[in-house]
């Protein structure tokens, strides 16, 4: 780009709005050159614009509709200057990474397209080439991002391009020198763009097109010997790139062409790049997997060792000399040459796993002791020796792994110490052993490889790895049933590393077997807290592929076993309480009722037998809780549901009914019981039970208020029994629904229960509550001496309801057909001493008339009906003499000598008690009519 064109400036110019493909008439747009020179300018001047992406991806896209013909105006050497300072821009941004490679190739696409609008015959020979260059580039630069079939259009262009230099040159008058030279450079380009050809045909996988181009460039090679080293990189790649998509007769072939062309030129291509080329060649044939090229894959390492020896190259060898299925001697020769050869002590060791790996057991061991002789004064000959057990073992070659695990074990004790890593390995191959031993139940054998390793730890070693040591030493003794060996490891265990799962509960097994129920239920309470500890659970439990509920169902298993069922019980409730899945956490609670109850049954009266109550309970609600978690994953969840909330609601109820001494503990029983049944169909027998439940509940929380040591306490419990009343109340209702209930009291017994709460609590709306109870038909006696009777229960005080429920009672007994006289006798005792007044009351409860109607009533009943209750007559002979002492003591004389009278006339029905107070009564009489007279 000229001075003059980089400080054009175009103020205004927008590239967004640039219209490239119309001009408005809807017609073809015919390209004006200040359009292109314009666009180019600003890229080049505004070459940090956010557009820049868009600019581009434009002119790529619009750069087709562009023609010579629509570029009339302009000049070939305008054009060619605008291509040129376009694909220079470009080169710019690729060096300073301002925008991608596929961005940079659209530009240079473009400014290809530009140059290649000049008319080549009368081009210039400058003008040839540069657009023979700039075609080759473009096009590379498309294979690179692989677009070979956008490359393939500019190669092509670039070889005709190179056809007319070639005639160009021969027109011109050129020396023979000159025109040597001249040629040689065009046939170094025609080079380059057949290799670029063949690259784009690998890319689109055309094998064919690809080996005839790349076959040319061999051929080329005689006259440019100095692209040898080009065309076997090419090859080289294109064998690795196949390779790769394992194509291996394409591979093969082209790492063959890379290692014969490399062959020609030595002075650039050295022996390791050829044996690298041969040993992936040797690769492709071993890959290949057909026994047909075994021997050309041999042919190859072999080769390729001849030409530059390294480690992988024999490796190699190895691997191939395996795969062929040859003779031990063979692999024989190849150990020795790699002894012979000093190949580090890591890879000697790969050698011979490669060895054992392929069952070549007497070659491997044999390699093994050559290793061991020639590395027994290196510093590393614990990691050989090691090596050499480790095999051993795997062969189940154990006596030979002894002996050199006892000159180890000498040499340990004599100062001769292996380094912490490779204890380590030690310590793990001899565990792995005795894991193998322990999982075929050779128990023996286990011990035995972990005592060897034990011997490895020093005395006093505080070590996380030599507690699990301990612990599998002590799995083995009780599998032995050496317990005292077993309980002595897990003692050094226990000191070392205490919050272990592991160590707690192999202490557990332990204290089980030895029946000390009291150690095992402190470990089993240890175990439990490990296990819901989230850091200990993910770092141990996690390690073990275990989880905390298998550990809780292996106690619990194991104790059963083994007649704890105290311990088991308990690990039953902690599996329970922990068991993610719902089912399983009831299961495992309906094996503890099963162990539990029998012998609870049995148990007398006792705090010991609250407790294991009490525990039950707890039991039941979390069973409860486990019900109202979803079940998932089967198909009939709702009776699953039901069945399960069944089996607990009946264990629930028997509870209750075994609770008869413990009020307390039998209204939590019913309590939970009817939880558990609002999961179950509401059917007519759980709504019997659920009502029946209600009742036994309110029915002792009412009991327990009425004993109630403080206020709070009371209300307390008095609006609890008043929910339940109601809660019942509505089950009954939906009860009468389903069938003749007219002989359960449950009506009754919620009328009076809600009668209590609401009298002993001062309930405003009582009277209300009242009104309709006073006309019930069906309400017999016994119910309204029971109101009267609540009436009257401290803190309630209402004797109008008293009174007036004691007469509906009386009125009940009169009406029936034959009454019984010592009900209606204790109803009316009730009545008329709620009716007299007391000697310290100045009012009676209700009018004296109405009193005195009371006693005549009772006196006609006693005169007509026989077996009164005598006490009853003298009851009621004293309450009326009384009643007229205090009419006199209110100088109400003629009263007092009326009521008085009444007493003489109970008197006269007296039977057997009537001589005791004949002349009592007498002597009282003549004294009070003497008094009477002089008043």
């Amino acid at each position: 780009m000229t001075a003059g064109a980089r400080h054009l400036k175009m103020d205004g110019f927008d590239f967004r709005f640039m219209d490239f493909t119309g001009n408005g008439d809807g017609s073809q747009h015919i390209y004006l050159p200040i359009v292109i020179s314009e666009i180019v300018e600003n890229l080049v001047i505004r070459d940090n614009s956010p557009n820049i992406c868009e600019i581009v991806d434009r002119l790529f896209r619009d750069i087709e509709n562009v023609n010579r013909q629509s570029m009339a105006e302009m000049q070939d050497s305008q054009v060619e200057e605008l291509a040129v300072n376009l694909w220079n821009w470009a080169v710019i941004q690729k060096e300073d990474l301002i925008i991608s490679e596929e961005q940079i190739a659209k530009l240079c696409h473009v400014a290809c397209k530009l140059v290649c609008m000049c008319e080549v015959s009368v081009a210039s020979e400058g003008t040839i080439r540069r657009q023979i260059l700039m075609n080759m580039k473009a096009g590379k630069l498309w294979v690179d991002i692989g677009n070979a079939v956008l490359a393939d259009e500019f190669f092509q262009t670039a070889m005709l391009g190179l056809e007319h230099l070639y005639v160009k040159l021969v027109q011109c008058c050129y020396s023979e020198a000159q025109l040597i030279m001249q040629k040689i450079c065009v046939e170094k380009d025609v080079f380059k763009v057949l290799s670029y050809q063949a690259e784009s045909a690998v890319i689109q996988g055309n094998f064919q097109r690809a080996s005839i181009l790349a076959l040319r460039c061999k051929d080329m090679l005689m006259k440019l010997p100095k692209m040898a080293g080009y065309l076997h990189i090419l090859c080289y790649n294109f064998g690795v790139k196949t390779h790769k998509q394992n194509k291996y007769e394409e591979s093969s072939f082209w790492l063959r062409q890379s290692y014969d062309i490399g062959k020609m030129d030595r002075n650039s291509v050295g022996p390791e790049m050829l044996s690298k080329v041969l040993r992936l060649l040797a690769t492709t044939y071993l890959d290949w997997d057909d026994r047909e090229y075994y021997d050309n894959s041999l042919g190859a390492i072999i080769l390729a060792n001849q030409e530059h020896l390294n480690p992988e190259g024999l490796f190699l060898k190895m691997r191939i000399l395996l795969k062929c299925e040859r003779a031990n001697e063979d692999h024989l020769e190849a150990v020795m040459e790699i002894l012979h050869l000093n190949m580090p002590l890591d890879f000697c060791l790969n050698v011979a796993k490669l060895l054992m790996d392929h069952e070549r057991n007497s070659v491997g061991f044999y390699f093994l002791k050559m290793i061991s002789e020639h590395f027994k004064s290196s510093e590393h000959i614990g990691k050989a020796l090691l090596f050499y057990i480790d095999m051993l073992l795997q062969c189940k070659e154990e006596l030979l792994a002894k002996e050199k695990i006892e000159e180890i074990l000498t040499g340990y004790q004599t100062g001769s110490r292996l380094t912490t890593e490779l204890l380590g390995w030690l310590h793990n191959i001899l565990w792995k052993k005795a894991a193998r031993s322990f999982e075929i139940k050779n128990y023996a054998d286990a011990l035995n490889w972990y005592c060897y390793s034990l011997k490895f730890y020093e005395c006093h070693q505080m070590d996380l790895d030599l507690a699990k040591l301990q612990r599998n030493i002590a799995s083995c003794y009780l599998n032995l049933k050496q317990l005292d060996k077993a309980k002595e490891a897990m003692t050094e265990a226990e000191q070392q590393d205490p919050t272990n799962i592991f160590t707690q509960f192999y202490i557990f097994k332990i204290s089980v077997l030895e029946d000390n129920s009291d150690r095992a239920l402190q470990a089993l309470a240890i175990l439990e807290t490990l296990l819901t500890d989230e850091e200990l659970k993910d770092s141990e439990l996690r390690a073990s592929g275990s989880s905390p509920i298998s550990f809780l169902n292996l106690a619990a298993q194991f104790a059963l076993e083994n007649g704890q069922q105290v311990v088991a019980g308990k690990a039953l409730e902690y599996l329970a309480q922990h068991s993610e899945k719902p089912q399983d956490a009831l299961a495992a609670l309906k094996c503890q009722f099963r162990l539990v109850l029998p012998k609870v049954s049995q148990m007398p009266e006792s705090e010991n037998k609250k407790k294991e109550m009490n525990r039950l309970l707890t039991c039941l609600n979390t069973a409860l809780l486990r019900l109202a978690q979803p079940f998932d994953g089967e198909p009939l969840t709702l009776d699953l549901r039901a069945n399960e909330a069944h089996w607990f609601r009946k264990i629930a109820w028997n509870l209750a009914v075994q609770s008869d001494k413990d009020l307390v503990a039998m209204r939590e029983f019913f309590i939970v019981s009817y939880k558990l049944s609002l999961l179950c169909p509401s059917d007519q027998v759980i709504l019997i039970a659920q009502k029946t439940c209600l009742l036994m509940a309110a029915a002792v929380d009412l009991e327990q208020g009425r004993e109630a040591s403080t206020t709070f306490e009371q209300v307390m419990l008095l609006n609890r029994a008043l929910e339940q009343t109601l809660k019942c109340k509505d089950i009954w209702n939906l009860l009468k629904q389903t069938g003749d209930f007219s002989n359960d009291p449950c009506e009754t017994l919620l009328l009076l229960y809600e009668f209590e709460v609401k009298a002993k609590m001062n309930d405003p709306s009582l009277d209300k509550f009242l009104e309709p109870v006073w006309e019930l038909p069906h309400l017999g006696s016994k119910t309204f001496e029971t109101i009267a009777s609540l009436a009257m229960e401290m803190p309630a005080y209402y004797p109008a309801i008293a009174l007036k429920a004691l007469k509906k009672a009386l009125l009940i007994h009169k009406k029936k057909e034959s009454t019984d006289i010592l009900k209606y006798s204790k109803c009316m005792h009730n009545l008329l001493n709620l009716s007299v007044p007391k000697r310290s009351s100045s009012t009676a409860p209700c009018p004296m008339e109405e009193v005195w109607g009371h006693f005549e009533d009772v006196l006609s009943f006693i005169s007509h009906t026989e077996g009164y209750p005598e006490m009853e007559v003298l009851w009621l002979m004293i309450k009326s003499w009384n009643t007229g002492i205090v009419m006199y003591s209110r100088k109400k004389y003629v009263s007092a000598e009326k009521w008085c009278g009444l007493a003489l006339r109970f008197f006269d029905h007296l039977g057997s008690l009537r001589r005791s107070y004949d002349a009592q009564m007498n002597t009282l009489y003549c004294e009070l009519m003497e008094a009477l007279n002089k008043k």
